[in-house]
């Protein structure tokens, strides 16, 4: 756009120098204003019930909220937080409890401490910005009541009999619920998700629905997300690879009743030519353990029949683009049929489990006309759904490989680098990328693939699957995924993935301040990564590198729990620093709000400013400072515009 069409528009929208002079001084005032919490969490993997409550607490700072907005009373703070949390839920049980008279009264304690703490959680913010967040339907109403209850002398009349009619008119229960999410809305200003949204736990398409609604998020792709976005973009080794993952861990109706894809002729295919195996078992939480026999067979073949599958397509994949480099990889090829064996690294294992009836020795990565149908059905209908496309899009819109915000760098993986420190690089087409321009290489990518999603053997389809497994991928981050060897070898030896040198050089703090340099980020700032979890357990932590790197993936997924002995790690900022929250396992919301229990563990202070944080250092201030950059240009060319 050109200079002068730019400040014709911007005159249109202020049609007077006086309307320039007040947005100038507008946003001057903003710049002043402490900062915003920033609420960080990853790797929700599928558990929606833990990831909700995280949301609705903001990782305890609602709380924090109300015990210092009702300091020096009797309130029962432990008993608003659970209303403000889940407020249909507690109002229901509370009903149930009590009379008529006894309710109208309750609500109209309610509504007069929940009209407190919004007037005190919302001080940080402009008028502007709180009447923008009201609720249409009692727009008018909040606001009357956020004004008037500052108790003037006279007016006290007027606040009750606003609070009297209210109840009078049963729109009490309605009117708490949305003071009740205001809070929750006023207390965290902006949330960060930083990667795997996706996969092991029963309902991402519930957290997907959650972060839409959500009135900021951005997102940081995981090596999970990717496989999903990757199946929306035409890759059919993604939809092997995500049915196989849905299967293994009972979650195919996600796939097939949540977003609408017709499994049924997988499930068919897979019954025809698979015998049920031990060791293909749907991994279940003890206490999730619904399923049928019935069910669990036909999850156990559909996940004997999609990993052969996918070992044949990556066999393809691997064989058209060898700059990939994953030759080591094509399994198929590397396998004795007649003895059922594999050679790998030179050393030969004996194949256990292994069953593989539509594999052809002489071209063990052929597809059947079978399977070639198959595929063509199963892409189809992925594509067709338009629930995983509003998702797929939202990820796309809404997500990076990596975000630099307020002089934090936020990557789910690593940025890949050798044993001395030095970036690793990635060759492909003659060209070399390593560090900031590998990432940016990969988004690149990912956002061409998914752009001509028609095409499902193009350069960028397949980098979406490197990125799921390949040596340099910043979203994996091991020398290679060994699916094969832990279903088919038994030698737990060569299970092992051995890490790229990130994850023990992230230790050190001159090497994570050599990365945040070369973002163009303060050696001060810090490096915020999910995607491994954190054996607290054992005695590992969060905090590396003498707080320069923090680790937010405490492990919301339950099959990781008792590995880490948490229910995940979360990340608050606000104006005064940093704090690190570790959470324990969710039991049910039924339980949060009967008993008022909460899954906050401990709060570990980060780092703490010497200075509270103004919006003016921030990334919103950046913005603002270039508005009121051209609206001073504006006024003193106002005439000539």
């Amino acid at each position: 756009m050109s200079k002068e069409k730019y400040y014709a528009l911007l005159k249109e929208k202020f049609q007077n120098k006086e309307n320039v002079v007040t947005e100038i001084i507008n946003l001057e005032a903003i710049l002043h204003l402490p900062k915003g919490t920033e609420h960080f969490v990853s790797d929700v993997h599928g558990e929606f019930a833990a990831f909700d409550h995280v949301l609705r607490n903001g990782s305890g700072s609602v709380k924090e909220k109300l015990v210092e907005c009702f300091a020096d009373t009797s309130v029962d703070i432990d008993d608003l937080a659970t209303l403000i949390y889940y407020p249909e839920e507690k109002m229901q049980l509370e009903k149930a409890r009590m009379t008529q008279a006894e309710r109208e009264q309750w609500y109209g304690e309610k509504i007069q401490l929940l009209i407190q703490a919004i007037n005190f959680s919302s001080r940080k913010y402009t008028r502007s910005k709180v009447r923008k967040a009201l609720p249409k339907r009692f727009s008018y109403i909040i606001e009357e009541l956020l004004t008037e209850s500052q108790k003037e002398p006279g007016k006290e009349g007027y606040f009750h009999a606003i609070i009297d009619k209210i109840i009078q008119l049963h729109q009490a229960t309605a009117l708490i619920k949305d003071l009740c999410y205001l809070i929750q809305r006023f207390v965290v200003d902006h949330l960060h998700v930083v990667g795997d949204i996706y996969d092991r736990g029963p309902a991402p398409d519930f957290i997907m629905e959650r972060l839409i609604q959500h009135h900021s998020v951005d997102i940081q792709w995981g090596n999970h997300d990717i496989v999903w976005m990757a199946a929306m973009a035409g890759s059919p080794i993604a939809i092997m690879n995500l049915l196989r993952i849905c299967a293994r861990y009972g979650n195919l109706d996600i796939v097939e009743e949540r977003y609408g894809i017709n499994v049924r002729p997988l499930v068919e295919y897979s019954k025809k030519h698979y015998v049920a195996d031990a060791k293909f078992a749907p991994k279940l939480a003890p206490d999730e353990d619904e399923l049928t026999e019935t069910e669990k067979e036909y999850l156990n073949v559909v996940q004997q029949a999609t990993t052969i599958l996918q070992f044949k397509l990556e066999g393809q994949l691997i064989d058209r683009r060898p700059d990939f480099r994953m030759n080591d990889r094509h399994m198929l090829k590397n396998i004795h049929y007649e003895t059922q064996e594999i050679t790998l690294k030179g050393k030969t294992y004996p194949l256990v489990n292994f069953q593989a009836p539509t594999v052809n020795p002489q071209n063990p990565c052929a597809l059947t006309t079978e399977e070639e149908r198959l595929l063509k059905k199963l892409m189809l209908s992925f594509q067709a759904s338009e629930r995983l496309r509003r998702h797929t899009d939202f990820l796309i819109e809404k997500g990076s490989m990596y975000l630099c915000y307020n002089g934090n760098l936020l990557l789910h993986g690593c940025i890949p680098l050798h044993e001395n420190g030095d970036f690793k690089s990635f060759r492909i087409n003659q060209k070399q990328y390593a560090g900031k321009e590998l990432l940016d290489f990969f988004e690149k990518q990912v956002r061409k693939s998914y752009k001509d999603y028609s095409v499902s053997d193009d350069l960028a389809t397949d980098l979406l699957w490197y990125l799921w497994t390949g040596e340099c991928s910043s979203l994996f981050g091991k020398n290679a995924m060994t699916t094969f060897e832990r279903y088919y070898i038994e030698d737990k030896k060569i299970h092992k993935e051995e890490k790229n040198a990130y994850y023990y050089l992230r230790n050190e703090e001159h090497i994570c301040q050599d990365i945040l340099a070369l973002f163009d980020l303060p050696i001060t700032g810090h490096i915020i990564n999910g995607h491994t979890p954190v054996k607290a357990k054992k005695g590992e932590s969060p905090i590396k590198a003498n707080g320069r790197l923090l680790v937010i993936d405490g492990g919301f997924a339950k099959s990781y729990q008792q590995e880490t002995g948490l229910a995940g790690y979360t990340l608050l900022s606000n104006s005064y620093g940093l704090q690190l929250v570790a959470h324990q396992p969710f039991s049910s919301v039924d339980e949060a709000v009967e008993s008022g229990t909460d899954i906050l563990s401990t709060k570990r202070l980060v780092e703490r400013v010497d200075t509270r944080t103004t919006v003016g250092s921030t990334n919103t201030g950046q913005k603002l400072k270039q508005e009121m950059t051209a609206l001073e240009t504006l006024y003193q060319n106002y005439e000539k515009c």
